[in-house]
């Protein structure tokens, strides 16, 4: 049997908009979380290749969040590598907005 996920809340809908990204801490993870187009998603803020912060160093353009460190570059919406030097995926987490809360399973 499955189990719920738990929703935890990172920030209101306000604080995040269009084309912006941010790093947030939540039950002992470092997760960026990225507006794009009205749609938020999550995914781990480390860059897999070298640790450098996607959310404080990175640069979001669309959906593609490209590492201020090293020029790696990842999907927002499904944490995929699409520009090296990273060769291993973001992980990501599931959003949902309740009211003008952006909520993420943890």
């Amino acid at each position: 049997m499955r189990s719920m996920a738990n929703f935890v809340p990172l920030l209101k809908t306000s604080e995040l908009p269009r084309g912006a990204k941010k790093t947030v801490f939540v039950a002992g993870k470092r997760i960026m979380v990225a507006n794009v187009d009205g749609k938020f998603f999550a995914i781990d803020d480390s860059c897999t290749h070298a640790g450098c912060s996607l959310g404080t160093e990175g640069f979001l353009d669309g959906n593609v969040i490209t590492c201020g460190c090293h020029g790696g570059q990842f999907d927002v919406t499904s944490g995929k590598v699409l520009a090296l030097p990273p060769t291993a995926d973001e992980g990501t987490y599931e959003i949902k907005i309740e009211g003008d809360s952006v909520m993420v399973a943890v």
